[in-house]
Formats: structure tokens, sequence, C-alpha cells
């Protein structure tokens, strides 16, 4: 080796300026934060790699794409209700009188570059947001992620889920149109419809008379500092419990409650992570620049008098606008005091609708009985009735969203309005417990059939006769990933009353677990395999003996 060459190689192993410079100051960071161990620490972390996780990065993405967003748009939006004449590039609206809030939404559209991008993309993830989160729920809820120790991190995902909401309410009541100042005339209705209190609500928090001059500066102080703050903090807590808890992953072999099977978080995940963050922002930046959405030139600005035909809200709180539509118009007066049974049980409803999935996973367990640590998720036909109920409570949810659309469906299918809103009557009563009985029977139907499986393998439609005549159906076994799969859920038995168990509590596990499946028992597996074995020996046998003659029937 040449000098030369002895030199070139000790350049090329002598770390660059910028490397020793990075190295020194990670070492002074270090040794005044000490974060290396933590570094360290995630960067093993263990990750198990399924599509169904990715929703909530998507929602976690989305909420990313909202704070941009919104940060630009707080720098032009006037949050005040003060009385202007507009004389802004939009032509049509010259003129009229409208608040400052929705002159500067107009300005915001047609005279700040880029400013009807940035509303549009704002608009668009927050629906994101909103859909990554239902389907991140419902995927946690079908598979049982929310049991022991993840009930706390399941009120957090609910919580941050209702902030979703409110955050949506507030963001898009901000421009003061038409559309969005109806919305804040049927919130005021349901406060006022509340005995005693109601009116109090309504008067602190529109500052007096409805609409006043305060509830678009206190909304946007809601929706730019108090509901990001909240949602902020709640998924650094749902981080942390996520990680505390470690992941959970569907079964297979080598899977248990006591590991996590996946890829570390470096380098594999970040990367996936930072590839998967470009992939939204594109998606949601593509829909903002091709897909118009929330118009609010074409309603005008807010004057209480006319009420638009057509008008509802975002998708996520149609279903209370549908509660309020299909109820009859019944009111009573008790004590002097008018109560509205058309708000009220509506928003009663609403509650208990809500508080059921929010306080499911303690419903379950009180069942159940179960208090172990679980971080192998339920495939969910082995839950039938747990996926009934969560079926049956999408079905309701439908419904509800279906009759905040009454008058759009009767005029499109040149329909009564009155025929379909009796139809979602029906329908809201009928609908979900078919709903739960389709669903149960069909997660039963497919355990049996799983269990066939096991025992016998897959059907290849194949058919072997015998020397004696007899004929041997030909079934491929299956794979140990697939059996392991099969055969590795839990099991419940209905209890009985007594000895520590409640009536109650002995009636909600027979409603649980009382169409019960007997699953796969080892004793059955060995000998089904072993069965399966001798078949295939004669088959073999004969092939041999017949040199391979064809004794195949398709």
């Amino acid at each position: 080796m040449t000098s030369t060459q002895t030199a070139s190689t000790r350049t090329a192993e002598k770390p660059g300026r910028a490397v020793r410079l990075g190295a020194v100051g990670g070492q002074w960071i270090d040794s005044r934060v000490g974060g290396a161990g933590l570094v360290r620490f995630f960067a093993r972390k263990i990750f198990p790699d399924h599509w169904s996780f990715m929703f909530g990065e998507v929602a976690l993405y989305s909420f990313v794409i909202l704070l941009i967003s919104g940060t630009f748009l707080t720098m032009f939006f006037v949050p005040s209700m003060d009385e202007v004449e507009y004389t802004g590039m939009y032509t049509p609206m010259h003129g009229i009188h409208m608040s400052k809030a929705f002159e500067s939404t107009l300005n915001l559209t047609f005279e700040v570059k880029g400013g009807l991008f940035f509303r549009q993309l704002h608009h668009w993830a927050a629906l994101m947001f909103m859909v990554a989160i239902f389907v991140h729920m419902f995927r946690v809820f079908f598979t049982g992620a929310f049991r022991k120790p993840r009930e706390l991190n399941w009120l957090v995902g609910f919580a941050l889920m209702m902030l979703g909401m409110v955050a949506g309410f507030s963001g898009y009541s901000l421009p003061d149109d038409v559309l969005s100042g109806n919305g804040l005339r049927i919130a005021e209705g349901l406060m006022l419809a509340m005995p005693l209190v109601g009116p109090y609500l309504s008067f602190f928090l529109f500052g007096g008379e409805f609409p006043g001059h305060d509830i678009i500066p206190r909304l946007f102080t809601i929706h730019i500092l108090l509901i990001p703050a909240a949602i902020l903090g709640l998924i650094a807590v749902h981080m942390i419990m996520l990680v505390a808890h470690k992941h959970t992953h569907y079964p297979g072999p080598g899977r248990t409650d006591h590991n996590v099977v996946g890829y570390p978080l470096f380098p594999v995940y970040t990367a996936k992570a930072g590839g998967f963050f470009f992939l939204v922002s594109g998606i949601l930046c593509l829909l903002a620049a091709t897909t118009a959405i929330n118009p609010v030139w074409n309603y005008g600005p807010y004057d209480p008098s006319p009420v638009s035909a057509g008008s509802q809200p975002d998708w996520y709180m149609l279903f209370t606008d549908g509660g309020l539509r299909l109820m009859p118009g019944w009111e009573s007066t008790i004590f002097g005091y008018v109560f509205s049974w058309n708000m009220l049980i509506p928003l009663a409803f609403y509650g208990a609708f809500l508080a059921f999935l929010a306080l499911y996973p303690f419903i379950e367990a009180w069942v159940t009985g179960d208090d172990r640590e679980h971080h192998v998720l339920d495939l969910p036909y082995n839950t039938p009735v747990r996926t009934g109920l969560g079926v049956a409570w999408i079905s309701i949810y439908i419904i509800l969203v279906l009759g905040a659309t009454n008058d759009l469906i009767a005029v499109a299918l040149q329909g009564s309005i009155n025929d379909l809103t009796w139809l979602f009557r029906i329908s809201f009563f009928v609908v979900p417990i078919a709903a739960f009985y389709i669903t149960k029977r069909l997660c039963l139907s497919i355990q049996r059939h799983k269990r066939e499986l096991v025992l016998h393998g897959k059907e290849t439609s194949k058919v072997v006769r015998m020397e004696d005549g007899q004929m041997l159906e030909i079934h491929q076994p299956l794979d140990e990933y697939e059996r392991w799969t099969l055969v590795s859920a839990d099991q419940f038995r209905p209890l009985k009353a007594g000895t520590g168990v409640s009536g109650l509590r002995a009636r909600a596990t027979s409603f649980f677990f009382k169409d019960y499946i007997e699953p796969v028992t080892p004793a059955e597996l060995r000998e089904s395999i072993e069965h399966g074995r001798h078949e295939q020996h004669r088959i073999d046998h004969l092939v041999a003996k017949t040199g391979g003659a064809d004794h195949e029937v398709n």
C-alpha cells in the first residue's frame, strides 16, 4: 500500500468536522439534560406492524396539519362581531352589512395569497382528524384493546373524540355565516330547553340575547387556545400510557400477553412515520387544492331572520341534528315550567349514547370478572356480543345522520319528508336490534367454521376413491400460524347467581356468553391431526401401489 493510499484511508476513516461537532454538542446537551438514556429507550421500543394501527397516526398527523394551518389563519382572522359594510374584492357582496369576522373570512379567502388553500386545508384536516379518531376507537373497541390495563387510555381517547367535536363546532361557527349561525341557533335552543338553568346558560355564553356581541370572540378563544391545549395534553398522556402499557398485537405464534412482536422505533418506524406523515399531508393538500369546502361566500353573512334550507353541520355532529328532527314536538307544563321533551329526550339520549361508549370497558370487565392484563387482541368474531353491540351502536349513529338529512333525501328521491321521518323513527328502534342479532349470528357462524377448519383443514374439492370403494375427501391442513391464531382465543362461560355473583351479573353473563361455542380441546386437535395423517398415509400407499394411477374424482 502506498503512502498516498494510506493517507486517503486514514482520511476516510476519520470522521468529518460536522460529525465531531455534533458529537461534542450531543455530549454537552446530554451532560446537562440526560436524554441519551431516554433516546435509547425509545429507539429500542418495539411496535407491531399492522395496517389497522395506522389510524391513530392519521389522527395525530391531521392534528399537526390543523395546528400549522390554524396558526396561518389566526394571523388574518378578526374575531369581532362589530358591523361593517363590505368593500372588498368579492364584488357580489359590495355594500352588504356584515360582521368583521365574516369580512375577514372573505378577505382571507380572496385577498390573502394562499388564504383559500389554508382555509380548505384546515377544514379537510379537521374532517380527517375526526374520521381517524372514530375509526381508531372502533378498531380498539372491536379488538378489545381497551381491556386492562388500558381502560384509562380508552377514556383519554374518548375525551379526545369529544374535544375534537367541540373544536369542529366552535371552528366552523367562527366565520359568522348563515350556515354556522343556524348551528349556533340550534345550540341556543338546546340550552333554553333545559328547565331553570337553560336561560342562564344561554345568557352566559352569548353575553345577552341571541346572537349578542360576544359569542365569536369567546368561541375564538375556546377554539385556538383552550381546546388545542387540552388536546395536546391528552395526546401526551395518551402516548405516555401507550409506552408504559406496551403496544397490543394480534394473536399468532410467539405472541403472548408478556411480549411484543414487531420492529424497533428506530430506524424502522421512524422512517415509516416520517413517510406516512408526508403521505397524509400530501393527500390533505391535494384535497384542499382541488375540492371546495365550506364556501361561505355562497351563504352570506349571518342574519337571525332567515333559515337556509338543507343546512347541516359537519358529519360528526349530524347525529345531534338527526335526533331533534326525528323526535315529535312534545311539550309539558309542570309547576309553571315548560318542558320541551322534543329537546330534552334527545339530549338525555345523546348523553346515554356516548356514556355507553365511554364506560363499556368497565361494563365488560364487570360482566366477565376478568382482571388479567391483556396485550393480545381479540378477533372480532370471537366476541360476538361485543361486536354486535358495536354494530348496533354504529347503526343508531347512521340512522340519526340520515334523519338529519331527511329534507335532502326527500328532495333527491321526490318523496314525502313525513314518510321518511316515520321510516327513520321506526328504524331507530328496529334496525339496531336486527343489526345486533344478525352480527352475533354471523360471528357465531364464523366461529363454527373456524373450528371445523382447525379440526379438518381446508377443503380442496378433491375426492380419492380407495380400493374398497370408500371415498376420502382431501383436506389441506392448516399451517402452525393459522392453527395457533384460531385456537388461542379467550373463552368465557355464563356465571350462575350465588357465591358472590349477583343475579344481575349472572343475567349479564348469560346475555354475553349463553351461545357459547366450545373451543377445540388439545385432545380433539391431536385426534384430528392423527386422523388426517392416517388418511394421508392410506392415500400415499394407494398411489405407490397403483404406480400413480389417477384415483381422484374432481
